[in-house]
């Protein structure tokens, strides 16, 4: 039996570190059901089979809170995911991609998060690839606005398909741009919460900030841009070519969707098989999340995996771009 003892440097950390009541203590013992944790001050002592793992665990947690943020529950859960899998959380979750409106810090939450971060950051082109949920559009709306702030583009361009789900877009009441708007409302909500709402609608009134159906980059050239296309699986293979040929100088761009959840008539999806056309092209990059990057309530990564595995897909989780 493995014994190994964890030692917290100083008492002030303790209570972030174990929670309320010992909740988060609770949380470790439940994900190592074989190992007996005791905590007499500020050491911590395990004996069992994972003993090693749920030191580093501490030891991480440690780094995390003496970086100024927080422990939740969700945290933990990511953190002890990544532990497992031989990772540094602390790297993860120490890591500041952008800050938001009242100065509110945008970190990765997830390893796959960061390798998605990491990738917008140094190549031109990013395809980020998952699931619901895994904070493909947020995060890269954060890094378009950390961008413009810091004057790397002149502005941002955010667009989207506008597919028929269900409804027909003659049905809608009002113009073409109002007809658009519910497709389009993601994004908006995206923004708002990184910005202020005022301060994000005097960007939209000035054109800093442009939100437009796919179909209005037709015949465009959009140079020293930050260019974010969501929901690419539900362009058509001529619309994606279309777009990715809109790139000019200076731009960098972000295409995020989800395979499993294409609505284009007739399923010819501009994503699918994009990464045979395109993955030997130097400055494009082709980033996978899965469900274990799923950032929203736990349940939504459970009903993401059932459905995985009701439609026959891989048990891990990884969504494939080719069906």
């Amino acid at each position: 039996m493995v014994t190994t003892t964890a030692r917290i440097p100083g008492n002030h950390l303790m209570t972030g570190l174990l929670g309320q009541r010992d909740e988060f203590l609770r949380l470790v013992e439940a994900s190592f059901p074989e190992n007996r944790i005791s905590v007499q001050g500020n050491v911590v002592d395990v004996e069992g089979p994972d003993a090693e793992t749920i030191a580093r665990l501490f030891e991480e947690l440690v780094l995390v809170l003496e970086s100024g943020q927080r422990l939740d529950a969700a945290k933990l859960a990511f953190t002890i995911d990544m532990v497992r899998e031989d990772m540094r959380p602390s790297e993860v979750l120490n890591s500041e991609v952008a800050r938001g409106a009242r100065g509110r810090s945008v970190r990765p939450k997830t390893a796959g998060q960061k390798r998605y971060t990491d990738a917008i950051a140094s190549n031109i082109v990013t395809f980020g690839i998952g699931p619901a949920g895994t904070g493909k559009s947020y995060l890269a709306v954060a890094l378009a606005i950390s961008a413009l702030q810091s004057h790397e583009v002149n502005r941002i361009i955010l667009t989207r398909p506008a597919v028929e789900a269900g409804e027909r877009l003659g049905f809608l009441p009002g113009d073409m741009m109002a007809k658009v708007d519910p497709y389009l409302r993601p994004l908006y909500d995206a923004l708002f919460d990184l910005l202020d709402p005022d301060g994000a609608q005097r960007l939209i009134d000035r054109g800093t900030i442009e939100v437009a159906p796919l179909a209005f980059m037709r015949g465009r050239t959009l140079n020293a841009s930050f260019i974010i296309l969501d929901e690419a699986q539900n362009t058509t293979p001529e619309q994606m070519k279309m777009f990715l040929t809109r790139i000019g100088f200076g731009s960098k761009c972000v295409v995020t969707g989800d395979v499993t959840q294409i609505d284009v008539a007739g399923g010819r999806s501009g994503l699918v098989g994009l990464d045979d056309v395109l993955g030997d092209v130097e400055g494009v990059s082709f980033i996978q999340l899965s469900r274990k990057d799923v950032v929203r309530h736990r349940i939504v990564a459970d009903i993401v995996d059932a459905y995985e595995k009701a439609e026959g897909k891989e048990l891990d989780g990884r969504p494939r771009l080719r069906p």
